[in-house]
Order: C-alpha cells, then sequence, then structure tokens
C-alpha cells in the first residue's frame, strides 16, 4: 500500500473507532439512568481499575500499554461526564504534580477546582462543593505529607482510590543557565534536584514559592530568572526548557489519594488504610500489629504522627494489602479494635500497581 492508501486505511479505522466510542458513550448515558434511580456514586474507582487492568491483556504490540491506558482514561473520563461531570478540588494552583493527577485520574472534562491548601480540599468535598478531591500523600525521595494526614485525623471522609504521578523536574526560563541570577522553586523539588543544582546553579539566589507552578509565572516575570518546574508549567508560561529530567532519582514519584464521601467495592486487589491509637504503655504498639501477622495481611505503609493535645502521644496510619469486606481484614481489624483506644478505617480502594 502506498502512502494515499495507507491514509485512507486510517480514515476508514477512525471512523470506526469515532462510531464504536459513540456505542460506548450510549451505553454509559443508559448506565448513568441506572445509577441515578438506584442513587448510586458516578465515580466507581473499582470498576475503572478494572477495564485499565483488561488492558494489559490485550494484545497491543503496536501501542504500549501505557499509551492504551492514558486513552482510555481520557474516554472513561468523558463517559463518566455524561452521567454527570465531576467537580474535583486538588491542591492547586494549575501545572502543579497535583493538578496533573486530577487531570490523570478524573480527565480533562471534569471541572476541575484549585484550592489554597490540602485544608481546603478537605472542606470543599465535605461542604459538598466538590464530589472529590485530589491530595499528596507521599513522595519516594520526600517522605509523608504530614498535612494530609492531619486532615483525615479531623474529617470523615474515606480515600475512593489512589495513583502515582513520576515526578520529572525540569529548569525553565528566558535566558542561557550561565545568565541567571535568581532561581524560583518550591522547597521539595529544591530538595528533589540538589545534585543538578549544585552542578549547574550553586552560586544563584534562591527564592522559595508556594508550588512549581509559581515559580514558572514568577520566571516568566524576570528575564534573568530560572524556574525548577514541571514540563506542563514552563509551556503554559511560555518558557524555555533549559535543562530536563534534572531530578536526583530517577524514579522519583508523588502518591495521592482520591477522597469523597464512599470508600470503593473489593476488585480483588485492593488495599486498605487505617489509623490508631494505643495506650502509652511498652509494647503496645507490637500488640496492635499482632493481628496484622495473626491474618497474614501484608503491612506496606506506616507512619506516626505525635497526638495533638497529648503530649508524646501518637497516632498510627497504616497501610495493608485486602478489602475491609474480606472476612479476614475484618478479623484482625476486629482484633485490632480490642488494642486501640481509637480505630478509624479510612477507606478500602483499588491498588494503584
Amino acid at each position: 500500500m502506498n502512502l494515499d492508501e495507507l491514509r485512507q486505511r486510517i480514515d476508514q479505522i477512525d471512523e470506526q473507532i469515532v462510531q464504536l466510542l459513540d456505542q460506548r458513550a450510549n451505553a454509559a448515558a443508559r448506565i448513568g439512568s441506572r445509577k441515578q434511580d438506584s442513587d448510586t456514586a458516578v465515580y466507581d474507582a473499582a470498576r475503572e481499575a478494572q477495564i485499565l487492568r483488561q488492558l494489559a491483556q490485550y494484545d497491543t504490540s503496536s501501542l504500549p500499554n501505557a499509551a492504551l491506558a492514558s486513552i482510555f482514561r481520557e474516554i472513561l473520563a468523558a463517559c463518566r461526564s455524561i452521567q454527570q461531570p465531576l467537580k474535583v478540588a486538588y491542591l492547586g494552583p494549575q501545572y502543579t504534580f497535583t493538578h496533573m493527577a486530577a487531570l490523570q485520574q478524573f480527565g480533562t472534562t471534569s471541572e476541575l477546582i484549585p484550592s489554597g491548601s490540602i485544608t481546603e480540599v478537605f472542606g470543599a468535598v465535605q461542604r459538598e462543593q466538590a464530589d472529590y478531591g485530589i491530595i499528596p500523600i507521599e513522595n519516594s525521595t520526600g517522605g509523608v505529607v504530614a498535612e494530609t494526614l492531619d486532615c483525615f485525623l479531623d474529617s470523615h471522609l474515606l480515600i475512593s482510590g489512589e495513583l502515582y504521578v513520576p515526578v520529572h523536574l525540569c529548569a525553565a526560563g528566558g535566558c542561557a543557565l550561565e545568565e541567571v541570577t535568581t532561581l524560583y522553586s518550591h522547597p521539595q523539588p529544591l530538595a528533589q534536584a540538589r545534585q543538578w543544582l549544585h552542578q549547574n546553579l550553586a552560586t544563584v539566589a534562591v527564592e522559595n514559592v508556594a508550588s512549581t507552578a509559581v515559580a514558572a509565572q514568577r520566571a516568566s516575570e524576570d528575564p534573568r530568572g530560572v524556574a525548577i518546574t514541571t514540563r506542563l508549567a514552563a509551556e503554559s508560561y511560555g518558557l524555555e526548557i533549559l535543562a530536563e529530567n534534572i531530578e536526583d532519582e530517577p524514579t522519583n514519584r508523588t502518591r495521592f489519594f482520591v477522597i469523597g464521601s464512599h470508600d470503593a467495592e473489593a476488585t480483588g486487589r485492593d488495599k486498605t488504610s487505617i489509623v490508631f491509637t494505643t495506650t502509652h504503655q511498652a509494647g503496645a504498639l507490637h500488640a496492635a500489629l499482632g493481628p496484622l501477622v495473626t491474618y497474614d495481611i501484608n503491612m506496606t505503609f506506616i507512619q506516626s504522627r505525635p497526638a495533638r493535645g497529648r503530649l508524646w502521644e501518637y497516632v498510627f496510619f497504616v497501610d495493608f494489602e485486602g478489602h475491609r469486606s474480606q472476612p479476614c481484614i475484618q478479623q484482625a481489624l476486629g482484633a485490632l479494635d480490642g488494642h486501640c483506644p481509637l480505630l478509624q478505617v479510612l477507606g478500602s480502594y483499588p491498588a494503584a500497581e
């Protein structure tokens, strides 16, 4: 086949794709009506996780699985918006990694609402100004986000899902690196690109700002400024990419939670998050975690935070594999409750990987 014939073939395939998408959208609209009749949430994290996991089983030798998943996330979001457009609060401003996480999880057809803090994201969802929220929970280099843990203690919201976003940083500005006089960045990206900065901008004045997006904005207003930011933010503010992938750890990534009024149904590959306190005595934490060992439950995360108003006492946040609807998880939680003055299940949700 020559070039024109191949292009005609693509046009024919595109027409078939559009027809199939229209059929899918029609089926999604009918599902939306059923959900409305039964007062079921439009966003079904378990169902969407199952769809994305099925993609890996299809034979697409010419299309990488990651690309296929990205395409289907937008299809899922578009079909979801037919059922009901969602409002999603996220830690703003635009073009930050949390904004990128919101786009990845809910697509461009949802109404994404930037918030000034993680506390404000929780507040927007609690006041029903947003259907869901996207918040960071931990970074593979920078560690846990303490504000997120603290907010769960004051909230009735549940974790509906999790996702990971790779952290790739770039240096962007309007002049050459050797002409830079001011570096704009949030403290966390500064820490994540420490080696590159030491080698290339060690003597430049640093100005800390609220986010990578604000850094890009400030650099766009400074002819001799440079931002440590995301590619999305740099392009949005018209900056030239001076150096890319400058993070010290190429595998660096941030984990995010989707929060809402409900958690997710079981998928067979899930996580559960809890928070608990222990009595202030020797061996209390060991005794509290004993049920996880007894029922062969794999813990994937543990973090302590000071208990507010009680000196030298702590609350513990734990993630483990499994869904709280499973009998073994229910038995473990029952046993754990017997050891803990406070036990709160923050939600069960599909494991992102």
